[in-house]
């Protein structure tokens, strides 16, 4: 069933049984030296001890035939080379069975059963080396364990996979980012150099997709080295040293026809459990994203606004706003959107949340906004201290509740299982590398194999136009996203809406995924279940053909099938809807153009019922009033009077409703919220209370939403809707302008610093502030032309500063300052050069409500205008 707040996933979201069966300690080897470890389901895993040399390798067979040749295996530590002069000296076996439960990926319920063999061995000066090996259905993983060891450095590891040369491969030349377009090629005719993980590979009619699961901060990331001519693929680790507790993450290759592979749930199942058990928060869904079709649009709040309109018409519970957005209006487009049933998601920079006071600061922040979740961006790096940043965020995201979408990331490997609120990752080359189609019917196979993939589907109109709308549309079908972030505007979306129709019919979450049909780099059918209904997403590179969709993934009885598919070549012109009913032993053969694809919705076909298609829920129209409507100046300590209003405007009847303000921390309600059990339309619910400001509160503006929350029940959920009284908490005494908010910010090269200087284009990368050799603790780095503007209320006296150039550029820079009061210019220097003395700058701002600080690039372009306002102090009784 679809994840919704009405029906939260069980509170023991994993559970794991493991039956355990011990041998006898002693490895009593056979002549050859050779084990086996052989899978539920046909697979064995071969390890093999050279008596000459101590090595040892692993080899994979599925029903007898060798996939994967003999590899060495082997670790290598600062203190001993476990990669030869082994000795077996113990194994003991396991079957280990697992039930847990997801909240993305290609099922959510999920059973897995691995036969595990841990072999032990020694080597030179009996140092141990443990190789823990699984068999499962769909595949064999390995990890290296070191007992007794907790911190050990591993220099490297022998692990390599032996495929026959003539495999065909589909390969990604490695990029940090794992955005390269993939590659067909073979196995030995690739040119030399490193490849992403996840690689595909046929052998005969098998495959073997290689990656790696359970990888966190306790080791690093890795790839795979290849030499041109050689079918042998090595790991290759992305840290020279890597600081260990003994145990490496899984080896992993996944085995099977292309069904198995492409259904397989490997990844996941090698990851550690779920770190929380409470998801009832953790909500997948479709997402109005506006940066790829309007690169600019993410810093206008009103083309925002249209975006969540769009989202709310049809259904969609989530808009993410990119780069550009400005903490000015998001908590207003965050109320505005969650008065319509649809919440805020925003985009970071890593950078922005790379220390701990960043993080406590500003995911309290977007939290307390009523953001549901982040997509953080440019990781680009799989080392190990890139690991630990993935670990710590993970956590500190998830104590707040908050979502995660990973965008220039590491791949999949079994995060989300172990942190059920990361919704996607991109580690795809996606829609916004403006890729042509032939990659699209390879990503099923490869890269969405081994985890939620954000590849933003749906370009209608955006980008370079090549495949049809039946293809891109199918797409977010085809490919598996918790969060499907759709790539095109909403006017592009409204001039297809049949195709709009069958988008807004998609989930996000499945109960069911199954291989339908397709070859990588041709075609490609999957099939999805949610709930009785059944998703199905086509998609074909190059010229016309007919795709077959056998549909005996079906259950017994009639289904009533809609497809949707490309009415005629040559025109981008929207998607034709067809009707029939059919069974599980019927084939769809549905003809495509060039580049074509299609989508279909299919169901029960009971009696009377015409369509599969549901309606699009809404939530209910609402109105709420507040005062005061204008700007409150409140000191610390005082009090004031707010009211609100709450009515209900559709012929609906809401349940539950809750009508209070939210006060800031620190600062006291008297008055208890108002409430109804029920209210319908034209049955006004009004409240009145007084807000007494924290003593000990900041100086600077806030804002204090009246919020009114209420059961919808044809949503089955929880509404939000507020309105926020604005307010000034003044300055009282001295106060430097670096602790005060900021009313708005321009900045001629990345944001405004606090206490720190201009520096580079990343937030918080300042130095301190320095002028003519003497430094300054408090006050702003900017970089020509800036400006910045602050609240006084006409509560202060008088501004000072010490201004000029600040001394950390190499080469000269000049600017101007100004101080304005409402506008008029107070005080001004002439132009100030790098190398020059700090300046004094001050000004009365007696009666003065705005302070704005400016700087002018001193008439010869801003480059190198690092421009300092140190001491910048305001005096207000």
């Amino acid at each position: 069933m679809p994840l919704r707040p009405a029906h939260p996933l069980l509170a023991s979201a994993v559970t794991a049984a493991m039956v355990v069966s011990l041998s006898s300690p002693a490895m009593a080897a056979p002549p050859d030296n050779a084990w086996t470890v052989r899978g539920p389901g046909g697979v064995s895993a071969l390890v093999k001890l050279d008596p000459g040399s101590g090595s040892v390798a692993l080899s994979v067979e599925r029903h007898g035939k060798l996939l994967i040749a003999p590899s060495p295996v082997g670790i290598r530590t600062t203190a001993a080379d476990l990669t030869k002069g082994l000795r077996a000296t113990g194994r003991q076996n396991r079957v280990v069975t697992q039930q847990y439960r997801m909240t993305t990926g290609k099922r959510l319920n999920r059973t897995a059963v691995m036969n595990e063999t841990r072999f032990s061995f020694a080597g030179a000066a009996n140092t141990r080396l443990d190789l823990v090996v699984r068999a499962a259905p769909d595949g064999v993983a390995y990890r290296y364990e070191l007992p007794g060891a907790r911190d050990v450095v591993v220099t490297g590891e022998a692990s390599a996979f032996a495929l026959p040369g003539d495999a065909t491969a589909w390969l990604m030349p490695y990029n940090a980012q794992h955005e390269n377009k993939r590659q067909k090629t073979t196995a030995s005719a690739a040119p030399t150099g490193d490849y992403g993980n996840p690689s595909l590979f046929q052998v005969g009619d098998d495959y073997v997709l290689l990656t790696e699961s359970d990888v966190d901060g306790r080791y690093a990331g890795s790839s795979l080295s290849h030499q041109s001519g050689s079918g042998t693929y090595a790991v290759a680790l992305k840290d020279q040293q890597i600081r260990s507790t003994g145990q490496t993450p899984w080896r992993t290759a996944i085995v099977g026809d292309l069904g198995a592979v492409t259904e397989s749930t490997l990844v996941d199942d090698l990851a550690i459990p779920a770190r929380f058990t409470d998801t009832s928060w953790v909500r997948p869904g479709k997402v109005a994203w506006s940066w790829l079709s309007e690169h600019s649009s993410p810093k206008d709040f009103e083309r925002q606004k249209a975006y969540v309109d769009f989202a709310a018409r049809n259904g969609w519970p989530y808009v993410l706003v990119d780069e550009g957005w400005s903490d000015k209006w998001v908590p207003e487009l965050a109320r505005y959107a969650r008065a319509k049933g649809v919440d805020i998601l925003l985009w970071f920079h890593w950078t922005s949340l790379d220390t701990q006071p960043e993080r406590d600061t500003v995911l309290a922040r977007v939290k307390d906004w009523g953001v549901k979740g982040v997509k953080v961006d440019f990781m680009e790096s799989d080392s190990q201290a890139r690991y630990q940043w993935y670990d710590t965020i993970l956590a500190e995201t998830a104590k707040r509740q908050l979502m995660v979408n990973f965008h220039g990331s590491t791949i999949p490997h079994g995060l989300a299982r172990t942190w059920p609120h990361v919704m996607s990752m991109e580690a795809i080359h996606g829609a916004e590398q403006n890729p042509q189609p032939d990659n699209d019917p390879v990503h099923p196979f490869v890269r969405n194999v081994v985890g939620s993939m954000d590849y933003t589907p749906g370009r209608m109109e955006t980008g370079n136009k090549v495949s049809t709308i039946g293809h891109e549309i199918a797409l977010p079908a085809a490919y598996e996203s918790a969060w499907q972030h759709f790539a095109d505007k909403p006017e592009a979306y409204e001039k297809y809406p049949e195709a709009l129709r069958f988008l807004n019919q998609l989930p996000t979450v499945w109960d069911q995924t199954e291989y339908v049909s397709g070859y990588p780099g041709s075609d490609a059918v999957i099939a999805r279940r949610n709930g009785n209904r059944w998703f199905v997403g086509g998609v074909a590179a190059g010229g016309a053909r007919t795709l077959r969709a056998p549909l005996a993934f079906l259950g017994p009885g009639r289904w009533l099938v809609e497809t949707v598919r490309d009415p005629r070549p040559g025109q981008r012109v929207d998607v034709q809807r067809t009707t029939s009913v059919q069974t599980s032993s019927a084939t769809l053969d549905i003809d495509v153009h060039d580049n074509g694809g299609f989508g279909a919705v299919i169901c029960p076909a009971t009696p009377g019922r015409l369509t599969c298609y549901e309606p699009v829920r809404q939530v209910a129209e609402t109105s709420l009033a507040i005062t005061p409507t204008s700007t409150v100046d409140a000191a610390a300590g005082t009090s004031f009077e707010v009211t609100g209003t709450f009515e209900v405007r559709s012929a609906r009847t809401v349940t539950d409703v809750v009508l209070t303000p939210q006060a800031p921390a620190g600062w006291t309600v008297q008055g208890a919220p108002v409430t109804a059990p029920a209210l319908g339309q034209g049955r006004p619910l009004s409240g009145k209370w007084t807000v007494k400001v924290g003593a000990n509160v900041k100086p600077g503006t806030f804002e204090l939403p009246v919020v009114a929350e209420f059961w919808d029940p044809a949503l089955a959920r929880r509404v939000h809707v507020a309105k926020a009284v604005r307010g000034f908490v003044p300055p009282n005494g001295r106060a430097y302008v670096s602790d005060l908010s900021f009313e708005t910010e321009t900045n001629g090269y990345g944001p405004v610093e606090r206490d720190r200087s201009n520096n580079d284009a990343a937030g918080g990368d300042g130095n301190q502030i320095s002028i003519g050799g003497r430094k300054y603790e408090k006050g702003l780095g900017t970089h020509a032309t800036a400006e910045i503007s602050v609240y006084l209320g006409g509560k202060c006296t008088a501004f000072s500063s010490v201004v000029g150039m600040d001394d950390e550029t190499t080469s000269p820079g000049s600017s101007a300052f100004q101080v304005l009061g409402d506008g008029k210019v107070l005080a001004e220097t002439g132009v100030l050069r790098t190398g020059g003395q700090p300046v004094p700058l001050s000004a009365s701002v007696i009666e003065v409500r705005t302070l704005t600080l400016r700087v002018t690039d001193g008439g010869d372009g801003k480059n190198f205008d690092h421009a300092d306002w140190a001491d910048a102090v305001v005096d207000c009784g």
